[in-house]
């Protein structure tokens, strides 16, 4: 059963900013860094999960585009459409425990792009990639 995105808006810039602060702080100074956030925070869950569907969903669904898709193509989607089920299902069911094992997900699959541990770089990367749709909606809305 394919993993089904209700049609989405980007996230406000305010969101991105919280989701990433989350991310990097966890990354920078560990579960200290950011404890009570998530209790302060009951959106975070889901600032979270959809960043970790941003993630996810383009490096496991199948494209339509693709010419020859094989049996891994469609067992990757399948793996891609069960984990965000899933994750979907911890956020909705406990965000206070959610949000640091998704973050910590989040945190373990960023490339590295230096391959030296830290993936600071490539989450402020991410940050201001999520940031450009995030402005253009908010200056779209009347």
């Amino acid at each position: 059963m394919p993993y089904l995105i209700p049609p989405r808006t980007p996230l406000t810039p305010e969101q991105v900013e919280r989701g990433f602060d989350y991310l990097l702080a966890l990354q920078m100074g560990g579960g200290a860094a950011v404890a009570g956030r998530a209790e302060a925070d009951p959106q975070l869950a889901f600032v979270l999960l959809r960043l970790a569907e941003d993630i996810i969903w383009p490096v496991t669904a199948v494209d339509e585009e693709t010419t020859d898709p094989c049996a891994d193509s469609f067992a990757l989607d399948e793996v891609g459409c069960v984990l965000l089920s899933a994750l979907r299902d911890w956020a909705r069911d406990s965000p206070t425990t959610a949000v640091p094992g998704i973050a910590r997900f989040v945190e373990n699959v960023v490339p590295d792009p230096e391959d030296h541990g830290d993936t600071r770089a490539t989450l402020e990367t991410m940050r201001d990639e999520h940031l450009v749709p995030a402005h253009a909606v908010q200056c779209a809305s009347p």
